[in-house]
């Protein structure tokens, strides 16, 4: 058994990170507060104050009577969370900074600075999730790997934003809110004393950016790259875009003056051009396949994987949506992943995290979403011969594919 005296904890000015604290403080460790600044927002006029939440963690920390230590990872944050958000949405990617964060900032430089500076047996943080070891590492073993296990909210559960943490660092992490329901959560905040904190509003989204449109902030730090948004169905032009960087997959386009909306379905990175489709619904927008980069498996390779056989298990790429079913090969590459449900804007850039029996296995950053419906339907109706006609007949004859339109058709239809 793991003798834990000294527990370092991370406080962020919020309810989960102050009843952490006190759990921990109520079970008779020494607890240490340590305040992380990851973005520096002197010059921003965004609603994420840090100095704010500097203030609510000291008066937590003074009421519970434990240190707490101020460090600044603005540099970490920009170099290894920042600059990659950037290179992704460049490309067209949609990236995940609160996945990179967690795994190159507070389990990494936090783990450390708690572990050699500050000397602590074990660090906490106010996630909702679990693993094997216990929330207080009262089952931890030392000659055994951690699973990471979703958490009793299954609403609240973040062990989606875990999916890349390493093992040397969860081995020594605690998660005392994993078996709570955040309504708990708020109950012992309210009995203790940490009304405000319990009544406090709960930070969303991204925190560099505050309060301001995100298109807004993200092209003060990319240059404008025009093109037009083009329609999928029959290659005519619907208007102009100023970048990739200020459109995700599934995101309705905003062109003004159509009976019915379209959305953001695929991006040209030779043109710029991004091909938007009708309706929410639209087929293309929708697909069974995943294919992703390298896989990090947060315990070990399952047993179907190393066997080379599938694994059949559960996947989803954003924190909000369920578990969908799937099953999952493992290639020099990285994951294919076959879903059981076609599912609706897959988005290169994100992640591609894998759920078994309630554990998190691991994830992978998703690089292609496969063929969509739209183009299996292509695929199974469109008439190749020696002469190609001006207009391709599918099954749904409201649309047409012009000639100039052929090889986009072609593109889309490949795996």
């Amino acid at each position: 058994m793991l003798k834990i005296r000294k527990v370092v904890v991370g406080i962020s000015g919020g309810v989960d990170s102050a009843v952490t604290a006190l759990l921990l403080k109520q079970k008779g460790y020494d607890v240490q507060g340590v305040f992380m600044q990851n973005w520096d927002i002197a010059d921003e006029k965004g609603s994420c104050s840090t100095s704010k939440d500097y203030r609510d963690a000291s008066i937590v920390c003074d009421k519970l009577k434990i240190n707490l230590h101020p460090v600044n990872y603005v540099k970490e944050y920009w170099n290894e969370v920042f600059i990659n958000l950037i290179k992704e949405y460049e490309v067209g990617c949609t990236p995940n900074p609160d996945i990179l964060c967690n795994k190159n900032i507070k389990f990494k430089y936090f783990y450390n600075y708690a572990k050699c500076i500050l000397n602590a047996d074990a660090i906490a943080t106010g996630h909702y999730a679990k693993t094997s070891f216990g929330p207080y590492l009262e089952n931890y073993q030392m000659d055994k790997d951690v699973s990471m296990l979703l958490a009793a909210d299954k609403k609240k559960d973040q062990t989606f934003f875990l999916c890349q943490i390493e093992q040397e660092a969860l081995r020594r992490t605690m998660f005392p809110l994993g078996n709570l329901h955040k309504s708990q959560v708020k109950n012992i905040a309210l009995e203790n004393g940490l009304e405000k904190y319990a009544r406090k509003k709960e930070s969303m989204g991204i925190c560099f950016i505050g309060s301001r449109n995100f298109q807004n902030f993200i092209k003060e730090y990319i240059i404008t790259k025009p093109g037009n948004f083009i329609n999928i169905d029959n290659g005519e032009i619907m208007g102009k875009h100023e970048g990739f960087h200020q459109w995700t997959v599934g995101q309705r386009s905003r062109l003004e003056g159509l009976p019915e909306a379209f959305f953001i379905a695929r991006k040209n990175l030779e043109n710029n051009n991004i091909y938007v489709a009708q309706g929410t619904n639209h087929p293309i927008l929708f697909t069974r396949f995943v294919f992703t980069g390298k896989v990090h498996w947060i315990r070990s390779i399952p047993k179907s994987i190393k066997n080379k056989e599938l694994l059949h298990c559960n996947f989803k790429f954003q924190h909000t949506k369920p578990w969908i079913p799937c099953t999952v090969f493992e290639t020099d590459f990285g994951l294919s992943i076959y879903l059981d449900v076609a599912t609706r804007a897959i988005t290169p850039g994100q992640y591609a995290v894998l759920e078994k029996d309630g554990e998190c296995l691991g994830s992978a950053r998703i690089i292609n979403s496969g063929v969509s419906k739209y183009s299996l339907n292509l695929i199974e109706n469109l008439e190749f011969g020696d002469e190609v006609s001006n207009n391709y007949k599918i099954n749904n004859k409201k649309h047409k594919i012009n000639e100039n339109f052929r090889e986009n058709v072609k593109e889309q239809s490949k795996i």
